[in-house]
């Protein structure tokens, strides 16, 4: 049985356990090891990444009173591409906030009055518009921008005093970019680059909070000489991904900071980079004084599915067969929650490692880690017609395999909370049925990065997507309860808990909810009106508790924006109208256009009632309909082949070179989907009447 932790020596526990608190009487860092009360100071509440408040003005008794306190707009851009995906923070009555367009805000919190505003001087075409939040230290507000850069704002007035690029040594080409909120302790500011996904090398960097200048960082993926880096086959190492996309946790006691890290790269294609490729999709330990390495836990092995350690790890301490344990939890895309010893790594609940399917192609990971206990979201497909199908870690090359969990399942970047009133961990999760099939990326002689061939990942023309929300006792890592909810939720608002006996969460929908700790009940609901898939936070001003949330939509949602909701009881603001509801079912868009031609790497232009722009993935028009026996022809305006297959197989144009044309006689009335073999997703349907 191969471990999937590595052990401190003893002299290196015995100095980590050595290191005590750093919050000392000369510094001026407040002690946010406990929940918070009157103030909301930290993204994820504490240190520990909780998202529990020891407020209990608002319980299960009274929460069906609460209503809107106030609501704001952040004139911060609305549309497509702006995801608010921020929790705000409130110190001393004021509230701070990001954007999905990089924007700062300073609020007060009990009127939504703005104090203060800071508008990103960012490219918007090269950015990627989702900013997770602030931290606030030394009299400043410190936020990331997405194009590279750290920012530290005047935390009365909102002027910039320093900006720090920090990705001035990408390899060129590279997708990089900062999402996660950074965190501030003791003078230091902690952020992670992001961007897994396009041939990055990730890593954390820790800069002097007064200057911006940087202190240290550290390679999530382990150079030569350095300890992992014979887990990369050749320099795959040096675009290796790792991507850190959430804050990671910090134990003063221990002096130990806790780092999530995501997916490797390619993000499909494992062929060139054999081994277990340390220390994609883990959970790392560093000296948070230095960035040395102490441990580390790793939940996938050669990671080809996009299988991230996405999410913030959680600091609790817990009882484990009569024993009191320091503890540290984690999620990732897989559907399980990874309870270990925070000092060492080793796993409190139990890892069994089990033999899993191969594909010598792929280099795939003998066998794969299974946390013993319950899984929180599914772990095998559903049948979808014409695909074939299996479970977690079924390998897949050029034939597309539908598999559970997903790239997009299990739990994400949605933030789970550990309550201290009822010792459950509460976690929302997405069930999506999702294709895989190799794709191929590298750079090209010029640099530039480049996908050759198809493959990839899609959602097949019929399947669903859902969610659920769970609750899980980390003495067993069994579920206590489990609700089916109507959307995928494993990106998104995630949940809070407080002591009020209550679980807060938003839906993509744009509802706010509470839920009863204890028994899952769905107690209270609010129609904000935007998608609400922002982590909710709970705050106190003048003796009265408030909930809040910034909605304008994320990953799931198709309500984007930039409002802010406060509320409270007895507040006097009714819900707004409902924004469009999430799509859950896969399917064809539009409406079908007679004609007996489709284009294949054109556009089709409705309002022309003709074909449009070169866009190489797409039949268009994408639906038509036709009269039985008329013959239909494919075009290949594009650069590269494709076919036109039904699903089912009933009818296959074949290969169709760049230039030529098919056709096929449709003899049988009825509606056809089809795809492109090479390019899955690319997707069409006839309609024979």
């Amino acid at each position: 049985m191969r471990f999937t932790y590595r052990r401190l020596t003893a002299a290196v526990a015995a100095a980590a356990l050595m290191v005590g608190p750093s919050v000392t009487s000369a510094q001026t860092t407040p002690d946010y090891r406990l929940p918070p009360a009157a103030d909301w100071p930290v993204v994820a509440g504490n240190w520990g990444n909780q998202h529990f408040s020891t407020l209990d003005q608002i319980n299960t008794t009274n929460v069906k009173n609460l209503k809107g306190a106030w609501m704001a707009r952040l004139n911060s851009g609305i549309g497509s591409k702006y995801s608010q995906q921020t929790t705000p923070v409130v110190k001393d009555g004021v509230m701070y906030l990001t954007t999905g367009q990089q924007d700062v805000f300073a609020m007060n919190a009990r009127t939504g009055e703005m104090v203060w505003e800071y508008i990103a001087d960012i490219n918007p075409n090269a950015a990627r518009w989702r900013n997770r939040g602030v931290a606030l230290g030394d009299g400043k507000v410190f936020a990331v921008q997405t194009d590279g850069r750290v920012i530290a704002l005047d935390q009365q007035t909102g002027k910039r005093l320093w900006d720090t690029p920090i990705d001035a040594d990408v390899t060129p080409g590279a997708l990089r970019y900062l999402a996660a909120a950074p965190l501030y302790f003791d003078g230091v500011v902690y952020t992670g680059l992001s961007g897994s996904e396009g041939a990055l090398r990730g890593r954390l960097t820790a800069l002097d909070a007064k200057t911006g200048k940087e202190l240290w960082h550290w390679y999530t993926i382990p150079g030569p000489g350095e300890y992992g880096n014979d887990t990369w086959a050749g320099d795959s190492w040096k675009t290796g991904g790792g991507a850190i996309w959430m804050l990671p946790a910090l134990d003063p006691d221990l002096g130990l900071l806790y780092l999530p890290v995501g997916n490797a790269w390619p993000d499909y294609d494992g062929s060139g980079r054999g081994g277990d490729n340390l220390f994609t999709s883990s959970l790392v330990a560093l000296d948070y004084k230095t960035g040395q390495y102490k441990w580390h836990f790793q939940f996938v092995h050669h990671e080809i599915w996009d299988y991230d350690a996405s999410n913030s790890p959680v600091i609790f301490d817990t009882i484990i067969a009569g024993q009191p344990r320091k503890a540290v939890a984690a999620t990732a895309k897989t559907g399980w929650l990874y309870l270990l010893d925070r000092t060492t790594g080793v796993p409190l609940a139990g890892v069994e490692e089990r033999p899993v399917p191969q594909e010598p192609r792929q280099k795939t990971a003998a066998t794969q880690p299974f946390p013993i206990g319950d899984a929180f979201s599914s772990q095998c497909a559903d049948q979808i017609p014409g695909f074939q199908v299996g479970c977690i870690f079924s390998p897949f090359w050029d034939v597309p395999t539908v598999i559970m969990p997903t790239a997009s399942g299990g739990n994400d970047w949605a933030a789970l909370s550990f309550s201290r009133q009822t010792g459950y961990f509460y976690v929302t999760a997405s069930d999506q049925n999702t294709a895989y099939s190799v794709r191929h990326e590298g750079f090209d002689e010029t640099g530039k990065l480049v996908t050759t061939g198809g493959g990839g990942t899609f959602s097949p023309l019929g399947s669903r997507a859902r969610g659920t929300l769970t609750a899980i006792d980390p003495a067993t890592n069994k579920i206590v309860w489990q609700r089916a909810m109507p959307y995928p939720i494993g990106g998104g608002s995630g949940s809070t808990s407080t002591a009020g006996g209550l679980v807060f969460h938003g839906e993509p929908d744009g509802n706010v909810q509470a839920y009863d700790a204890r028994t899952g009940d769905l107690l209270w609901q609010f129609q904000t009106g935007f998608g609400a898939d922002g982590p909710v936070m709970t705050y106190t001003i003048n003796g009265e508790q408030y909930v809040a949330i910034a909605t304008g939509g994320g990953s799931n949602s198709r309500a984007n924006g930039d409002g802010v909701w406060a509320f409270k009881l007895g507040g006097s603001l009714n819900p707004l109208y409902p924004p469009p509801a999430p799509v859950t079912v896969t399917a064809l868009t539009g409406s079908p256009v007679n004609i007996d031609r489709v284009s294949v790497g054109r556009l089709w232009d409705p309002d022309a009632k003709a074909l449009g722009p070169k866009f190489e993935y797409t039949f268009g028009p994408q639906i038509i309909k036709v009269a039985v026996g008329s013959t239909v022809t494919w075009t290949n305006d594009g650069d590269i082949p494709h076919t036109a297959t039904a699903q089912g197989n009933s009818w296959d144009t074949g290969e169709i070179a760049a230039g030529q044309s098919v056709s096929i006689t449709m003899d049988t009335a009825g509606t056809y989907n089809y795809s492109c073999i090479p390019h899955p997703w690319m997707y069409g349907q006839v309609i024979v009447e």
